[in-house]
């Protein structure tokens, strides 16, 4: 056995302690090496029965191979005589396993060179491990991190036992991100690497929108208010679409707190995000309005209402066209995103001149349909009056035909006669 005394343990403690990585890792990790070291020592990689043992009490590691008690021994690496085995232990029978010690003389030094290098790799591993585990717990959650610096493509943000990647895409269009600023970031996705696990956050994402307010609002946290669309545009502005199962809780209420100091708050960490709070409604007529508010509907007629289509047709007041549609179609769109709906939105001129050119393309239908029924009628007319002709001609050169011969039957007795 080889003494290595106490201070191992109280190191292997102090590290659990750290970095919270567990003392057996680092114990088996030894006795693995041990081992190790002994198959590269015999030069047999693949010996199968030898493992290294640690006797914590006394401080002590060995290496042992476990040899089956045989009458004769043909192989003395596996196997070992009943009268050698009775040595070792008195009750041993034929057929049992002993465990017999086989540590070199001078083994020490090698011993601890190819432990350095297993226990330093076995390290890394319970390391990345340990991270991957934590952060893929974390995963679709809030977490702070501190932003470490800025790339030309990413900013990244150090959430504690790693780096994050935040991604141009999942930055706030226009924000700074200035060095050692704490943020709060959106756990994207956790990528398992060689090294330490690749973190990708974000800021722009919509669930990051759904998560402040599960933070700032207890109702929807315990269940009484549910969040059942997010549209966002970060930076610029989200819709959100609310809903309470609880008929005496008011679902906007709720979310916007009393003197709207919840919705405040939430404003606030989104960088002044405008938010835009609508009720949830499974008639589509009502949600669509409630979704283009705060525009004031005057109709909405739904042109399709398929499993893979769905379209509306939107008429608003004139003076509300441009409020309905937002800036660069904003509103619109994100009323799109937020129903799942397709809008078509018309101003009440536009859509009383779409009614006027659509009765007068019907009209115009009806004179062109008019007018070819009528020219048909005329075709029908001719070629029945040009049907007649030809049989009244016909039946005139019959009757010609009929008259000659009777005159020619008169005329031959006479001839006869003289």
């Amino acid at each position: 056995m080889i003494k290595i005394g106490t201070a191992l343990f109280e190191a292997a403690e102090q590290f659990e302690r750290e970095k919270g990585i567990s003392k057996d890792i680092l114990v088996s990790s030894l006795c693995d090496a041990l081992a190790a070291a002994y198959k590269k020592h015999i030069k047999d990689k693949d010996a199968p029965n030898v493992e290294a043992i640690l006797d914590e009490q006394a401080g002590e590691i060995g290496v042992f191979r476990t040899k089956v008690v045989v009458d004769k021994v043909e192989d003395e690496n596996l196997e070992i005589s009943l009268e050698d085995a009775k040595e070792i232990d008195e009750d041993v029978e034929l057929d049992d396993e002993v465990k017999i010690e086989v540590t070199p003389e001078n083994f020490g030094r090698v011993a601890a060179q190819s432990a350095k290098q297993v226990i330093t790799q076995r390290i890394r591993e319970a390391e990345r491990k340990l991270v991957l585990d934590e952060f893929m717990s974390k995963k679709n959650t809030l977490i702070t991190g501190i932003i470490q610096r800025r790339t030309d493509r990413a900013v990244i943000v150090n959430i504690g036992k790693t780096d994050a990647i935040m991604p141009s895409r999942e930055q706030i269009p226009g924000e700074y991100y200035k060095p050692g600023n704490r943020i709060r970031v959106f756990v994207l996705d956790v990528k398992e690497t060689s090294k330490l696990p690749q973190v990708i956050v974000s800021q722009a994402h919509a669930e990051i929108v759904r998560e402040l307010f599960e933070l700032e609002v207890p109702e929807i946290e315990d269940g009484i208010v549910e969040i059942k669309s997010i549209a966002r545009e970060a930076g610029f502005r989200t819709k959100l679409a609310v809903w309470s199962n609880d008929p005496s809780v008011d679902s906007v209420g709720a979310c916007i707190g009393p003197r709207g100091t919840r919705i405040q708050t939430i404003v606030g960490e989104l960088k002044n995000e405008k938010i835009d709070i609508v009720r949830y409604s499974e008639d589509p007529v009502e949600y669509i309005v409630n979704a283009l508010s705060p525009a004031r509907i005057i109709s909405v007629d739904i042109l399709a209402d398929e499993e893979d289509r769905h379209e509306a047709f939107v008429i608003v007041p004139d003076d509300q066209l441009s409020l309905a549609i937002g800036r660069e179609g904003q509103n619109v769109r994100l009323a799109h995103r937020l129903t799942g709906w397709k809008i078509d939105i018309k101003s009440e001129t536009q859509a009383r001149e779409m009614e006027n050119n659509a009765n007068i393309e019907e009209a115009q239908y009806e004179d062109e349909a008019s007018q070819e029924d009528y020219t048909q009628d005329e075709e029908d007319a001719i070629d029945e009056i040009a049907q007649e002709a030809i049989e009244e001609t016909n039946q005139m050169g019959i009757d010609e035909e009929d008259r000659e011969t009777e005159e020619e039957q008169t005329e031959e007795p006479q001839e006869q006669e003289v």
